[in-house]
């Protein structure tokens, strides 16, 4: 993948964060509240915990933190894939969130 395939495909999943972070908003009481500086959107929890999701533009990586560990995802041409569980990122994405938000929450690219 080309460093411009990369920006594009990392861009869209961030905007993508985002407006599922206003979706939840308006639609649930989460009361979640997402900061994006550069490549990194900080998504915070009404309990204070967080989710951090990170560019990593040498790697051509997304990074997600979470309170049960880190994930790092490749592009592999369809969607960001785990690189050690071949897991989906937004698929991870809910389930992290969802844990730490302690109610259901979905995020996706759409």
């Amino acid at each position: 993948m080309t460093d411009p395939e990369y920006m594009d495909h990392a861009e869209a999943a961030l905007a993508a964060i985002e407006r599922s972070c206003d979706r939840i908003n308006d639609a649930t009481d989460a009361d979640i509240d997402n900061q994006r500086v550069g490549g990194m959107i900080t998504i915070t929890f009404r309990n204070g915990s967080q989710l951090i999701v990170n560019l990593q533009k040498p790697l051509h990586e997304i990074w997600l933190a979470a309170r049960s560990g880190g994930y790092h995802y490749r592009h592999d041409g369809n969607a960001w894939v785990d690189t050690k569980t071949h897991e989906e990122f937004f698929g991870n994405l809910t389930r992290e969130a969802t844990l730490q938000a302690g109610l259901p929450l979905t995020f996706s690219l759409d």
